[in-house]
């Protein structure tokens, strides 16, 4: 596996990091797949190097959502209730895992264009569960504002400052101190003197360090980077391509769902068979 490279140009020069991809045992071959596929669709059109021009331009970059499912990446969903950077029921049929950052043009995109249309559709009505992770790959700014937005996510506002700073036009203007505690109070944010201790704390670097380690070791090399129950999906792509991968994985666990209620064969064992007799009347 190659050394992580983000084809949309950090903006402080990092375009190739020499960090190293630490693979994990049984998905080397779904890591192999993420960082080989061609992530043009992050490349920004200016020389600005802050993860595009804003968003406006479209992906170049389609993956067949009926290409391979990898079993093991599944379990990369934390299914946690108690997850407060998480919407959605937590034992939907399907886990869409998004790994963003907020100066990355594409995922304000995607952010604008396409969630919103998933949400209604899918997670309101109980099919989906989107657990972001917050991968920052654009320098100090993008490492500052997904610390906010966890500490947003501490008081129950993460979504609303999600939803603020992938507003269009929000990115151009920065992630300085000002700007996130003016995003805070535009997200809602009750306490914002605690916003701004949760946002400077260790809690804050050791979540988001975590979530990025986890991008990282699934190869990733760009962003927005997805996981729809363990199918990758580079980039912004137009929103047919989420719905099709997520009735595809809905299909899916529906029917791994009857197979498993039916037994192997997919039938229920009849009254005196392995299943046993019936119980007596009541």
């Amino acid at each position: 596996m190659s050394k992580s490279t983000s084809t949309s140009g950090p903006a402080s020069g990092t375009a190739s990091r020499s960090k190293p991809i630490m693979i994990v045992s049984g998905v080397a071959v779904a890591a192999a797949l993420l960082g080989l596929v061609s992530y043009t669709a992050t490349k920004p059109s200016g020389s600005g190097g802050d993860g595009g021009d804003g968003g406006a331009s479209v992906a170049e970059v389609s993956v067949d959502p009926t290409a391979g499912v990898y079993p093991e990446l599944e379990a990369y969903a934390r299914r946690d209730a108690s997850d407060k950077l998480a919407l959605g029921r937590a034992d939907a049929p399907v886990v869409l895992i998004e790994y963003a950052d907020f100066k990355c043009g594409y995922c304000g995109k995607f952010a604008r264009d396409t969630e919103p249309a998933l949400v209604k559709k899918y997670v309101e009505g109980g099919t989906l569960r989107i657990e972001w992770r917050n991968f920052p790959i654009f320098g100090e700014e993008s490492e500052a504002a997904a610390r906010a937005s966890w500490a947003a996510g501490q008081q129950g506002r993460f979504w609303e400052f999600h939803r603020a700073a992938y507003a269009e036009g929000a990115k151009e203007k920065g992630f300085g101190k000002e700007r996130l505690a003016a995003l805070g109070r535009q997200a809602g944010v009750g306490d914002l003197a605690r916003f701004a201790r949760d946002t400077d704390s260790a809690a804050a670097r050791a979540a988001v360090s975590a979530d990025k380690e986890q991008g990282y070791s699934l190869g990733a090399t760009s962003t927005p980077s997805f996981l729809i129950n363990g199918r990758p999906i580079a980039g912004a792509q137009p929103t047919e391509t989420f719905t099709r991968a997520i009735d595809a994985a809905a299909k899916a666990a529906e029917a791994t769902g009857r197979k498993a209620a039916g037994g192997e064969s997919g039938e229920k064992p009849k009254s005196g068979e392995s299943g046993g007799k019936p119980a007596a009347g009541r």
